[in-house]
């Protein structure tokens, strides 16, 4: 696919996917959406990537629908999502309660870390929450954005901010759709870390780097998983379930390969991709 509204790279198994409209501040379109999706099903079926970073250009990350998009929709007198069909799934399949627009990040098989070097808003915000990490640039704004547009609450955010927030602040960002800064989403626990931003994609870099070097794929891969389908059931099935999976997870060659990297006090080497 020709990539007009995004650019992606890999390194030290490491893929990033950058939001490439500085411009219009990354903000969101259909053909953006298109290439997100088909740039996250190259990274998570490639074997050579092990982590996913997602980041924006220039000094926003995306500040949600682009303006003239938001005017179309008004044209056609509803929501035109302006992508093809098909679209690429990317971590459909995992389970059907993930296979959803921006739920499919539960069911990809490798970490997703978002760096946000700047605003993010409605769509961008979304994006930056169903990421499995966040890192910010001190002072970055953030909104749900949808109230000030007679919108409901977007892409499951309904759902996934109280989660991540807790009730009463995610009510307040959602019925508000007013702006907070990336320092306060620090003290919330909304955000990991924030990062000077002459250093952020280093940073957030560096930290996968380290998440690759100690921790088995495999061990990525099903912990994610674990994680998302866990919150929505009970804990006895999740007890359960991981029981069964420690039993076959002991047979893997990466269960012993660590082993062997505990006693031998040496970094272990992964062979599972």
């Amino acid at each position: 696919m020709e990539l007009k509204a995004t650019r992606m790279d890999i390194a030290d198994r490491i893929g990033t996917i950058r939001l490439s409209r500085p411009h219009r501040r990354n903000a969101w379109t259909g053909r953006m959406h298109t290439e997100y999706r088909w740039c996250l099903e190259q990274l998570n079926d490639d074997p050579a990537v092990g982590a996913i970073v997602v980041t924006g250009e220039g000094d926003s990350f995306c500040v949600g629908a682009d303006s003239q998009a938001l005017e179309g929709h008004v044209e056609r007198g509803g929501y035109d999502p302006g992508t093809p069909d098909p679209l690429a799934q990317p971590g459909y399949g995992t389970a059907p309660e993930f296979d959803a627009t921006f739920a499919f990040h539960f069911g990809l098989r490798k970490p997703v870390i978002a760096a946000l070097n700047g605003a993010a808003a409605g769509a961008g915000l979304a994006l930056a929450c169903y990421a499995d990490l966040r890192f910010a640039v001190p002072g970055a704004k953030l909104t749900t954005a949808h109230g000030k547009l007679n919108l409901p609450a977007e892409f499951g955010l309904s759902w996934l901010l109280p989660r991540i927030v807790g009730l009463t602040r995610a009510n307040d960002l959602l019925l508000t759709s007013r702006v907070f800064l990336s320092d306060q989403a620090y003290e919330w626990g909304m955000i990991n870390e924030l990062v000077d931003p002459g250093e952020l994609v280093a940073h957030v870099h560096d930290y996968a780097a380290r998440l690759l070097e100690s921790v088995s794929p495999n061990s990525l891969r099903q912990t994610r998983w674990q994680i998302y389908r866990d919150l929505h059931r009970d804990v006895a099935s999740a007890v359960r379930d991981s029981e069964a999976m420690v039993n076959g997870m002991m047979g893997e060659p990466d269960y012993a390969e660590a082993v062997r990297a505990f006693l031998e006090k040496r970094p272990p080497k992964w062979g599972q991709s």
